[in-house]
């Protein structure tokens, strides 16, 4: 499935990716407000491993980003912690590369998977959090539609120390469906 949101599309990842997401990985820039799980050294054949079972839990569904001028992969995206019962979801997002940022694409691509949670999975509430010194997240994140909840108090640990998340959420019943451009 191929998703397109502007400048950029959406499409599968697979063990091609591998490249990128070592080199990604290796940038401490680029991973510092990633999960943790992203942000310890990886080998190669690691995140070839990873990226050969991204698909195989039902509750996450990731995309890769895509440049549509150079079909050049910039990130990765999606929604975790997918629950048919609550008809919730995660985003997520990275953008690899670092001379995209600031660019609007993760504006972009936020409303896109956002849609897609609302309009093709019937979702009904997308949540995210992203670190309170990430003012750049949190404004990509009040662009494309997510509202601040709260703060969670000392829930990432990173340079040495414990810093706050804010904590973002949008309802499908608060969405404008003509968001995407």
């Amino acid at each position: 499935m191929i998703l397109k949101a502007g400048m950029v599309y959406l499409r599968a990842l697979d063990v091609e990716d591998t490249e990128s997401f070592y080199r990604w990985g290796c940038d401490d820039e680029i991973t510092q407000y990633s999960l943790s799980g992203y942000r310890y050294p990886q080998s190669r054949a690691d995140v070839q491993k990873w990226l050969s079972q991204i698909n195989d839990d039902s509750r996450t569904i990731t995309f890769g980003i895509v440049l549509q001028e150079t079909h050049q992969l910039i990130g990765y995206t999606g929604i975790s912690s997918m629950s048919t019962l609550n008809r919730s979801g995660e985003f997520f997002i990275l953008i690899g590369e670092k001379d995209l940022w600031g660019k609007g694409i993760a504006s972009l691509v936020t409303r896109r998977i956002t849609e897609y949670a609302f309009a093709d999975i019937g979702l009904h509430r997308m949540t995210l959090t992203a670190f309170a010194d990430n003012p750049a997240a949190v404004k990509a994140y009040s662009n494309a539609g997510y509202r601040q909840e709260g703060v969670l108090r000392d829930a990432g640990f990173r340079h040495g120390e414990f810093k706050d998340k804010v904590a973002m959420a949008v309802l499908s019943t608060e969405w404008s469906f003509n968001s995407v451009s």
